[in-house]
């Protein structure tokens, strides 16, 4: 189910007052920047709460017990800092958030330290800088079949992977299981129905 606004989104989450506070503060600096870099679309700011914030948090549903992510391609922030503003008082927590272009890693290590984050940034390609995480996740970064190559060696490391995907999902797996072999499940995204979340485990290469 979408949400409208910041009421919604702590109505559906019981984001306390704090986490919403920061939220608050992220997208104020995420606006901020987004005027002089291209981290996202600026159509999609006035929605920013659904479309940015509760597309992230679902992704907490889904693995309730993990305490460690990784962010491959954290971009924006997305859903890495989201990740990590919902976990910050939760002591064992700590999110990576992994991006290969200088610019976006500043703007995330801005933000990591204003809002004092169990985060780390880390500039550079995904697949070269595997950390033991409970889960990888990513969004908007590539098709399946590439995804998967980047995600590899966390896989391989135990992680499950939950990956937030348009409404290509379904072809992008096929796709994919030319390369790779994978248990994998799909669900609707709860921001937007067109959307969808793909929990990917046990990768390895087609033989």
């Amino acid at each position: 189910m979408s949400i409208s606004d910041a009421a919604a989104f702590q109505a559906r989450t019981n984001a306390t007052p704090a986490q919403m506070a920061d939220l608050q503060t992220f997208i104020d600096r995420l606006t901020e920047a987004n005027a002089v870099m291209n981290l996202v679309g600026p159509d999609s700011l006035p929605d920013v709460w659904n479309r940015h914030i509760w597309d992230s948090a679902q992704l907490l549903d889904y693995a309730p017990d993990a305490m460690t992510w990784a962010d491959l391609g954290a971009g924006a922030g997305f859903p890495g800092v989201v990740l990590a503003i919902m976990l910050k008082s939760t002591a064992k927590s700590h999110v990576w958030l992994i991006d290969s272009l200088g610019k976006r890693c500043r703007f995330l290590q801005e933000v990591v330290d204003a809002l004092s984050l169990r985060a780390t940034v880390i500039n550079g390609r995904a697949e070269e800088n595997a950390v033991t995480v409970d889960v990888v996740t990513a969004r908007a970064v590539a098709p399946m079949e590439k995804l998967l190559g980047y995600a590899q060696p966390y896989l391989q490391r135990g992680a499950q992977g939950l990956f937030l995907k348009g409404e290509k999902a379904e072809v992008e797996l096929i796709e994919a299981r030319k390369v790779w072999r994978f248990e994998s499940d799909l669900s609707v995204s709860r921001s937007d129905p067109r959307g969808r979340i793909v929990s990917v485990r046990s990768l390895r290469r087609a033989r």
